[in-house]
């Protein structure tokens, strides 16, 4: 339609770095930054409080040990499910299907699991006899003796994997034209990240105000944690409302959307293993594979020796870990608009797509090689520094707020638009194993390198394999450089807009 192209001279000034967006295209502009918004809101709760958890009971060890046997497979499991489920239902019903059990979980652990841990769980007294015995194992034990606290970090991490990666970003790129997608994609971002905002202004308040307001002798977690679930479930209730909005009032609009003719005599849908085929024998997903593995290794590698120095701060004060993880998250999402606002789209109108996909792993690189040495030569600073554990928490803090930043601005927007030239059968079901399980394989191939390692040592201290950890994080850096300069001359052959 000759209304919705778009040429780089339309927009001039302020508007064009600022709001590149025609008004007419506000009605479907508008809910997919409001759906994105409420999806990102719940990552980033449950995000801070999964890694709270468990970090407060166990340590950043065990964290290593749930990513790679507990998250990864049933990371699988689901997307099979999502697979079986797009061969019977819609993509509407799909959503739903996918969002209420998340709900119902999330609930459940706040109102019935959380408040009688200490009638469901193992006591210390027999965990403590069991690593005694079998310290090799301690990170599965750790696990066991937290077991519902494990079932929230899966539930959490897969959120980000289910709701996020597949469902939003799948549902975008089915309804959003290539020349829509290099103005929208950068203001998801900015629109997104002020969810990162509030929901980490959230987290931190939630926390203090259960410290200062709670009545004497009231569990100030449990009162915490309640509202904060609380608020999720009604974003994900609102997060409905919206699919089933821009269902009925958006996609019904051929100036917004025009779904893709169908042949004569309705294909019939391939099943799993006809998908599997599909998937990988093409290279171009093999290579947005790569992307998203490379990053999930390294920014897992520094991270979980960044989650340490915050345990080894804050101990077992859950709201007071809580209140940080939370500002963090607000300082996150501050960074990213920023980033967004006065360079992300810009870069990637003006640079092109393989500097924009290139400039997150020579980031992640750079200040993930400062953090390394600064933990490195940490006791060498003691005399220099009042309390260097804490000075190493927020050295990580800064290190990962600037990947993270990066990361949404350019890294997922590139990501995306490199399936948008794809089939839609790639765009569909090829997005379904790429970004679910290869984004589990990228987490937990750091966590598994990790996992080994401390078995071999027979313990759950990160910080005594973090000379070898840096190592497989300068390799696979290089390797994610090499994946974009790949897919890059891929996609050119695909779509000359790229």
């Amino acid at each position: 339609m000759a209304k919705a192209e778009t040429s780089k001279s339309e927009f001039k000034g302020l508007r064009a770095l600022l709001w590149p967006i025609h008004n007419y295209e506000l009605k479907k502009f508008i809910p997919l930054a409001l759906l994105m918004f409420c999806i990102l809101f719940n990552y980033t709760a449950f995000r801070n409080t999964k890694d709270t958890l468990i970090l407060t009971a166990a340590d950043a060890g065990t964290i290593t040990f749930l990513k790679t046997y507990c998250v990864t497979p049933m990371a699988i499991l689901f997307v099979v499910l999502y697979v079986k489920m797009s061969n019977v239902f819609n993509a509407e019903k799909i959503f739903y299907a996918t969002m209420i059990p998340f709900l119902a979980f999330f609930g459940l652990f706040a109102f019935v699991l959380n408040p009688n841990l200490s009638a469901i769980q193992p006591s210390a007294e027999s965990v403590e006899v069991l690593i005694a015995s079998y310290p090799r194992l301690a990170g599965f034990i750790k696990i066991y003796q937290n077991w519902a606290y494990s079932l929230f970090f899966i539930m959490s991490e897969l959120w980000g994997s289910m709701l996020l990666s597949l469902s939003f970003w799948q549902f975008a790129n089915y309804i959003v034209r290539m020349n829509e997608a290099k103005r929208f994609y950068g203001l998801f971002v900015v629109v997104a990240n002020i969810s990162t905002i509030l929901s980490g202004i959230t987290v931190k308040y939630s926390a203090e105000l259960a410290r200062n307001f709670t009545p004497a002798g009231s569990d100030q977690w449990d009162w915490s944690l309640k509202t904060l679930i609380s608020i999720a479930i009604v974003m994900g209730v609102i997060c409905m409302g919206i699919f089933r909005w821009m269902h009925t009032s958006v996609l019904t609009d051929p100036k917004y959307f025009e779904p893709p003719k169908e042949t004569k005599g309705k294909k019939k849908k391939p099943g799993l293993v006809e998908s599997a085929k599909i998937v990988f024998t093409s290279p171009e997903l093999g290579l947005i594979a790569s992307l998203i593995i490379c990053y999930g290794i390294t920014i897992n590698l520094v991270e979980v020796q960044w989650k340490n120095q915050v345990k080894l701060f804050f101990g077992t004060d859950k709201n007071a870990m809580n209140a940080f993880m939370g500002s963090y998250s607000a300082w996150t999402g501050v960074a990213t608009i920023i980033f967004a606002l006065f360079f992300g789209s810009n870069i990637l109108r003006r640079l092109g797509w393989f500097f924009s996909a290139a400039f997150t792993p020579v980031v992640i690189l750079a200040l993930g090689g400062l953090f390394f040495g600064f933990i490195f030569a940490k006791g060498a600073m003691e005399h220099l520094i009042s309390n260097p554990i804490y000075a190493a928490a927020l050295v990580g803090a800064g290190v990962i707020i600037a990947s993270k930043a990066a990361k949404y601005c350019l890294f997922d927007p590139t990501k995306e638009m490199a399936y948008i030239p794809l089939d839609p059968e790639l765009k569909s079901k090829g997005k379904a194993a790429v970004d679910v399980i290869g984004g589990r394989l990228g987490k937990s191939g750091g966590a598994l390198t990790q996992t080994i390692l401390l078995m071999v040592m027979g313990t759950t201290n990160v910080l005594s394999i973090a000379p070898i950890a840096s190592g497989v994080f300068v390799v696979m850096c290089i390797v994610w450089l090499y994946a974009v300069k790949g897919l890059s001359n891929k996609l050119k052959v695909l779509d000359k807009n790229i």
